[in-house]
């Protein structure tokens, strides 16, 4: 055979091998909670097989908490995390480079015994309840500046137990609590199990000027690296949007990813899955940015400094636009 002959044959030959043969998937690496929601999302991913067709290949990288995971973003061990806007805009106020994009609006609640005699918000005066997160937590600030409007400072008038969220449901659920405010998945168990929601943070935001559900946490990266990585990311976001319209969707799905849940019953389950969907981001960018806008506002002003640090206002760049349309 003639050498022309053979290099006709090899051109023929790597023509026919499959794709993936000659050009590897790109990697994105997340840094995930195992007990998160988008532990969740990845599951449907890749049971659904979108990284693949997507030809992406999505590394998680486990961890215990959301400060692992900004430890490993900055250390480049992660390209991605879920983290809130406020953060971002901190860390670019003091010179990082992040950007954040819309992941969920599902917020935590004020839940109360389904027998309980407080009724409103004003009632939680002088009872005794129970906060997850901390003194800084956004939905905390948020309801301490929703009853400062009622002339109720609930801060020192009511007594204030602040914890982690699963010992606080406990103490809550054993009626050592009056009430408890408390992330939107603990809330959603308890509601399985008879509780009552008071109030829910996102119906705490329209009188401060927000005009819809406002996505607290989302995607965060790097600009730099996203700016190096465009078509990557587009992609995706691409797929989690996909995931989250395969659970907004399929109650089939939800019935794969309930060991993940920690769901004790087809009831929790429920509730986690009817609470996820209401979360899912439907809104352009432009809106969310928007109203973070003014509840920067709203939360600056309560936690000052230490909440979100020199800036008075939201930082420039916080929000990642995916494109033109955002």
């Amino acid at each position: 055979m003639t050498q022309i002959g053979r290099l006709l044959m090899a051109i023929v030959a790597c023509a026919l091998l499959p794709v993936t043969a000659c050009c590897a998937a790109e990697t994105v690496k997340v840094a995930v909670q195992k007990t998160g929601t988008f532990a969740w999302e990845l599951a449907v991913i890749r049971a659904r097989q979108l990284d693949k067709q997507a030809d992406i290949a999505i590394d998680a990288v486990e961890l215990a908490s959301p400060e692992a995971g900004k430890i490993a973003l900055r250390a480049g061990n992660a390209d991605i995390m879920v983290s809130d806007w406020l953060w971002v805009s901190r860390e670019r106020a003091l010179g990082a480079k992040l950007t954040f994009y819309p992941y969920s609006s599902a917020l935590g609640a004020v839940m109360v015994p389904a027998t309980s005699p407080i009724k409103t918000l004003a009632d939680l005066k002088g009872r005794k309840l129970a906060v997850a997160g901390g003194p800084l937590d956004k939905s905390w600030l948020l309801l301490q500046a929703t009853l400062k409007r009622d002339g109720v400072d609930l801060k020192s008038q009511a007594t204030i137990t602040y914890g982690a969220p699963p010992l606080l449901a406990a103490k809550l659920a054993d009626g050592e609590m009056d009430a408890g405010l408390n992330y939107w998945n603990f809330c959603a168990a308890l509601e399985a199990k008879g509780f009552r929601r008071l109030a829910g943070i996102e119906d705490l935001l329209p009188p401060f000027g927000a005009k819809g559900r406002t996505a607290m946490i989302g995607y965060v990266f790097d600009e730099d690296w996203a700016a190096k990585h465009r078509d990557l990311v587009a992609r995706f976001l691409t797929v989690t949007a996909k995931a989250k319209e395969i659970l907004a969707t399929s109650d089939a799905d939800w019935q794969t990813i309930a060991p993940l849940t920690g769901a004790q019953d087809d009831a929790t389950l429920r509730a986690y899955r009817d609470r996820y969907r209401e979360g899912i981001p439907r809104r352009p960018v432009a809106e969310e940015e928007a109203d973070a806008r003014v509840l920067y506002g709203v939360l600056a002003s309560i936690g000052g400094r230490d909440l979100v640090g020199p800036a008075a206002e939201l930082s420039p760049g916080t929000y990642y636009r995916a494109d033109a349309r955002d």
